[in-house]
């Protein structure tokens, strides 16, 4: 097959190009998914998403595709929640697994999925590896108050593939904001999505509303579904694609900022999370307040 006639509509520059609609995208982006074209053509429609840009059908249709080949992960009893995990730490400490741990605690099935998109930053799974969560090696069901870690290769080596594409050409393409949105759950779930830039906020909104999807939405931390542990977040909750005000962003920097460390390594998170696991450090209260609307959002599922 060819996504040729795709390209040509999607690929006419910022002004020029045309959106598709959402089954024209989820046709595109399965192609795309099962490796059904061209290395070339795989590269053009990078590119020409990168210049034009999602639309929320687009981005509806993309995950339809992404969906219908999943592998799908249940939970046993309680909603699954669903943490994304791909953008790594930078400058601050990366406290995702911290967020899934809390969750967890709370009795709370808690799946995260994700991959190393480059080699220059801390990414979660390093973390779990040192609190002992090792990558899942085959889907299974998620127990109550269990954090498992799965690799987006074993979910969905296709969306895997085109991740990996950024290693060459040296950009992020669709897949990047895919997996901020996708869901492995085959029941019950609540998936914890995150934006770098307010715009980003509108698209992922829309987008949800479209699925009609249990999600939260938040400015998390260097991209991370979790929220920065030095500032409170605008916090949007959608149930069944309807939005629900959770939280209000609150200006400035907390009154008391936690000490969290300056070593970002794996290795120096681990030891922080383990602290505030054990109640020897305070929970960042951003997060503690996430972890309560979370818990709440889970209870309306």
């Amino acid at each position: 097959m060819s996504i040729s006639h795709y390209l040509k509509e999607i690929g006419r520059g910022k002004d020029g190009a045309r959106a598709l609609n959402r089954e024209q995208a989820a046709d595109l982006f399965g192609q795309v998914l099962d490796a059904s074209v061209t290395d070339l053509e795989v590269g053009a429609f990078c590119l020409a998403m990168r210049i034009k840009g999602e639309t929320p059908e687009e981005m509806a249709g993309f995950l339809d595709a992404t969906h219908q080949r999943l592998q799908h992960v249940s939970a046993t009893a309680s909603p699954l929640l669903v943490l994304p995990s791909y953008n790594g730490a930078r400058k601050l400490p990366g406290l995702t697994a911290l967020l899934a741990l809390l969750l967890a605690r709370e009795g709370l099935p808690v799946l995260i999925h994700g991959t190393a998109t480059e080699s220059s930053r801390v990414f979660t799974s390093s973390v779990l590896a040192e609190l002992g969560i090792a990558p899942l090696p085959a889907i299974r069901d998620i127990a109550n108050g269990e954090v498992v870690f799965a690799p987006t290769a074993l979910l969905s080596p296709g969306l895997q593939r085109l991740l990996e594409v950024r290693r060459a050409v040296g950009l992020r393409n669709s897949a990047h904001s895919v997996v901020k949105l996708m869901n492995p759950s085959a029941g019950k779930s609540l998936v914890v999505g995150s934006y770098t830039h307010p715009e980003y906020a509108q698209s992922m909104a829309a987008t949800v509303q479209l699925m009609g999807a249990n999600a939260m939405l938040l400015r998390g931390t260097e991209g991370e579904s979790v929220a920065d542990a030095r500032r409170v977040p605008k916090m949007q909750g959608f149930v069944a694609g309807q939005p629900l005000v959770l939280q209000d962003a609150q200006s400035g920097t907390l009154a008391a900022v936690p000490e969290l460390p300056s070593d970002i390594s794996a290795a120096s998170t681990a030891s922080y999370i383990r602290q505030v696991m054990a109640g020897h450090s305070a929970v960042p209260a951003p997060i503690a307040l996430q972890v309560l609307h979370l818990k709440h959002m889970a209870s309306l599922l």
